[in-house]
């Protein structure tokens, strides 16, 4: 690892010892921030270590230490944070910060932890440490498939174009519209890596977890959406024009919906468990049409899922079950919205007066943290390809050179781009001056 080194082995346990769940009024304080940073140097270390395949140090220190339930519960905690009291800020006509960083990071929050998960969900003894609680994370995956499901006659996210008429806060709106778009593909990501451990959750001698199968046959109508031979795809937090001789090719994400079905189709548990009605067998069938010889040469074992549908066709359909079922309720989300329902205005309050309008001399030691929190030799190392203008998506090889963060293809481009960039550069140069 060398220089690229983020955390040493004693430091990232410190770290990892250190998480624990804040609740939703002191999301962006002092306290919370510490952590939000510490999370993302955490995330990454944690794809440094899967980039060069020498051990999964934080995968490992999260298990021993039982924090996956924690990040789990975070995650939550900020999604509910972005539904109940993001809105009710972005609502106040009076609040004018001088600087939204300090609610980007809390809206970014989420887009970090899914990520985590996402890199280390890939071992499965880290989704068995989850115990209970990989129900709730179900259950959040659920809602962010649904999202992706009721996008998909729109062909993508919302477009990331600004007004000029558009206020600060206005503008964060539409960040955050567009992180959700990430953020549901990341968690179809943890979502597949769930469905590899369906026999395993279910092998021991208590009844299987029906709320798990009930929310990750979600999954079967997201398949439409990503099905392959479009003419974009979106991989690296971006959309792409495909050429027609690639139009075929997989991507990793249709990959992830193909692998999350086989599982769950073929597992013993989940054919005992699931009820076939007509509708449901219908809908399954709609999968043959998409399993092409092309597609099967790049994913073998399709050919089991195929043989499947095929003998599905010539099965009869069952009426619904009217048995009694006793099944597990995901509870973190239920619980947070009972503590904190009815205060969503007062903890927006709360943080529009302490949290969210910091000095001129605050915000600086909060960018010089960030500056030593993001370090671009880290970031240059985990991105997933080659940097792209932040004008129009180009590949770029110019670096703003004031604050080293964004990428150009051009001066021209660099000069439109000012006007979003502009005093986000200011923030970081200062940070960088005040190091």
């Amino acid at each position: 690892m060398g220089d690229l080194e983020l955390l040493l082995p004693g430091e990232a346990e410190v770290l990892v010892r250190g998480l624990r769940s804040f609740p939703l009024r002191e999301m962006g304080s002092e306290g919370w921030n510490q952590q939000h940073e510490n999370l993302e140097k955490l995330n990454m270390q944690a794809i440094l270590d899967a980039t060069i395949s020498q051990g999964e140090p934080i995968q490992e220190l999260l298990v021993t230490h039982g924090k996956v339930p924690t990040l789990v519960e975070e995650l939550i905690a900020v999604e509910m944070w972005k539904q109940k009291v993001f809105p009710v800020l972005c609502r106040v006509e009076d609040f004018k910060p001088q600087n939204t960083f300090p609610i980007y990071m809390v809206v970014h929050h989420e887009a970090s932890i899914i990520n985590l998960l996402e890199t280390v969900f890939f071992h499965k003894e880290v989704c068995e440490s989850a115990e209970d609680t990989v129900l709730d994370l179900v259950d959040y995956c659920h809602r962010k498939l649904t999202l992706l499901v009721a996008r998909s006659g729109c062909g993508g996210p919302p477009e990331g174009e600004g007004s000029q008429d558009s206020n600060p806060m206005q503008e964060l709106q539409k960040q955050a519209e567009l992180m959700e778009f990430e953020i549901a593909l990341k968690a179809l990501s943890v979502l597949r890596y769930i469905t590899d451990c369906v026999d395993r959750q279910w092998s021991v001698s208590q009844p299987p977890q029906l709320a798990h199968l009930k929310r990750m046959q979600c999954l079967y109508p997201v398949c439409w959406f990503l099905s392959p031979g479009k003419l974009q795809q979106f991989e690296g937090s971006r959309w792409h024009t495909v050429a027609p001789s690639e139009q075929q090719k997989l991507s990793k994400l249709d990959g992830q919906v193909w692998i999350a079905l086989y599982n769950l189709l073929l597992s013993p548990e989940a054919q005992a468990r699931y009820c076939l009605t007509s509708f449901a067998k219908g809908q399954l069938l709609k999968l043959r049409a998409f399993l092409t010889d092309t597609l099967l040469d790049q994913l073998p074992n399709l050919a089991h899922l195929q043989s499947f549908l095929a003998h599905l066709a010539l099965t009869e359909t069952q009426p619904p079950k009217k048995d009694l079922v006793l099944e597990q309720i995901p509870e973190i989300w239920e619980r947070l919205e009972r503590e904190n329902r009815g205060k969503w205005q007062a903890i927006a309050k709360h943080q529009l007066q302490h949290v969210f309008s910091p000095s001129e001399q605050d915000l600086r030691l909060q960018a010089q943290r960030w500056a030593e929190t993001y370090r671009l030799d880290v970031l240059e190392a985990v991105a997933p390809e080659r940097p792209r203008c932040a004008y129009c998506s180009a590949e770029a090889s110019k670096r703003c050179s004031r604050c080293q963060n964004e990428w150009y293809c051009c001066r021209e481009c660099q000069v439109k781009h000012w006007e979003k960039h502009g005093k986000t550069c200011v923030l970081a140069a200062q940070g960088d001056r005040a190091k």
